[in-house]
């Protein structure tokens, strides 16, 4: 996994990942948002309320865990071993807005974000178990959560988006 020497490497990355999936859905047209097709195993708006889902429980469980509440990861109704429930609460939560509506969704999230990382400090940051909800067996620092609930399905998921372009129709 690509690791960062300092938040301002992170924020960079997320930045450039982020706007080069954004720009994917620049040519999706609103009626084409729910289209399912071959080989590609989400529409453009699952596609984009996986990414909302994720960079709202990251900022939630930073919020909670501020405010004294304890924090369940993923969620106090799913566990690790359902994330397919929790994809699909994703997708029913996030999937009525429109498009535009989504990425401004996302885009806000991913602000939220950067600002939050620029406001952690080296140690928070960087070093395993300064948060209780970053804290599990994996023991992963707070950057490691960031970047693999955005910067990696920001990479991933644009290459999705593109092959869902590239697809023909299934009717």
């Amino acid at each position: 996994m690509q690791s960062y020497k300092d938040k301002t490497e992170l924020i960079e990355e997320l930045k450039k990942r982020y706007l080069l999936y954004d720009q994917e859905f620049d040519d999706i047209k609103e009626d084409e948002k729910d289209v399912i097709k071959p080989g590609v195993d989400k529409t453009p708006s699952q596609n984009i309320s996986y990414q909302i889902g994720w960079t709202h429980l990251l900022l939630q469980w930073e919020s909670d865990e501020k405010k004294g509440i304890e924090v369940k990861t993923p969620t106090s109704e799913y566990k690790w071993n359902n994330l397919k429930g929790l994809y699909e609460s994703f997708y029913r939560q996030y999937g009525s807005y429109s498009l535009h509506e989504q990425r401004e969704i996302l885009r806000n999230q991913v602000d939220e974000i950067i600002e939050w990382i620029e406001k952690l400090d080296d140690k928070t940051l960087f070093v395993a178990e300064q948060r209780k909800w970053a804290t599990t067996p994996a023991k992963w620092p707070v950057w490691k959560w960031i970047h693999i609930n955005t910067v990696t399905p920001f990479k991933n998921f644009r290459t999705q988006l593109r092959k869902w372009k590239k697809e023909t129709d299934t009717e």
